[in-house]
């Protein structure tokens, strides 16, 4: 790995961060979603793997350690998993857009899972029954922020890739 790779997933990483941080005080409203989707649509998901691994190690010195960080360590690349095999077929921000609903409306399906290998299935369903309403606003504002931001935000980070980053 180059420098300037290791340099732009420690940029790409604090963005998320502070992005995180700065929508925290709304449940479920976050652009971390929109930002992995851009950010594998930009520059790829090798690159991007890289990132949410730092992310989500980041999120242990903020939040401290417990079983949903081991969802985040799962959720987070296969979103950049998916965004990365649908790059081709998807061409514009409505594809993913839906991409980031889906992913937000089955949130606490995928947490759920995990805290059920700890804590029994039963706990499991209570989990993400409870959790419903909390999908719902994660899959409706993922589809919203995708919608209006990701045009902007895609547009940017090409110019700033092709201008500095040589690729």
């Amino acid at each position: 790995m180059k420098i300037r790779d290791i340099a732009l997933i420690g940029i790409l990483s604090a963005i998320i961060t502070a992005g995180k941080l700065a929508l925290s005080f709304v449940p479920n409203v976050e652009i971390v979603t929109l930002l992995f989707i851009v950010y594998t649509i930009v520059f790829g998901y090798k690159r991007i793997f890289f990132t949410s691994v730092v992310f989500t190690t980041t999120e242990i010195f903020i939040y401290g350690f417990s079983t949903w960080l081991l969802g985040y360590y799962i959720v987070w690349p296969m979103l950049i998993m998916i965004t990365g095999l649908m790059k081709e077929k998807i061409k514009s921000e409505y594809g993913y857009a839906t991409i980031g609903a889906i992913f937000g409306y089955a949130f606490g399906m995928f947490f759920a899972i995990v805290e059920s290998f700890f804590y029994g299935r039963a706990y499991g369903w209570v989990y993400w029954i409870r959790g419903i309403p909390f999908d719902l606003i994660h899959g409706t504002s993922n589809f919203i922020i995708i919608l209006v931001l990701y045009k902007p935000i895609t547009d940017v980070l090409m110019k700033l890739k092709k201008s500095y980053y040589n690729l």
